[in-house]
């Protein structure tokens, strides 16, 4: 999986189809590379630096867990939310899932 690194690429999956959850939001936009991207953020209110760290940490693990469903041609980006540091890890991942599926069933929906 492929790291999305630049703000244009943060920029273009925000034009995307988008799933808000209480742990965090997924956003997705179809892209002409084969592997698929993921790119993380975490704002500045949602806690202080170790916080933000943990956050991060947890979404990317949870991220791994679920790899087999991000669909090759696309970009996604996690926005982690602070009720994704109290939460069970088998919640987020569960909720990842149900928020892909979601995404993927809109844009053939779309």
């Amino acid at each position: 999986m492929r790291q999305l690194r630049k703000r244009t690429q943060f920029l273009n999956a925000a034009r995307g189809n988008r799933f808000a959850g209480r742990f965090f939001v997924l956003q997705s936009r179809r892209v002409a590379q084969t592997e698929p991207g993921i790119g993380y953020t975490v704002t500045r209110r949602t806690g202080n630096s170790p916080e933000r760290s943990r956050i991060r940490r947890r979404l990317r693990a949870a991220v791994f867990a679920c790899q087999s469903q991000f669909k090759e041609q696309h970009d996604y980006v996690l926005i982690g939310r602070r009720a994704a540091l109290g939460a069970p890890f088998s919640t987020l991942v569960e909720k990842l899932t149900c928020a892909l599926a979601y995404l993927h069933k809109q844009e053939t929906a779309g």
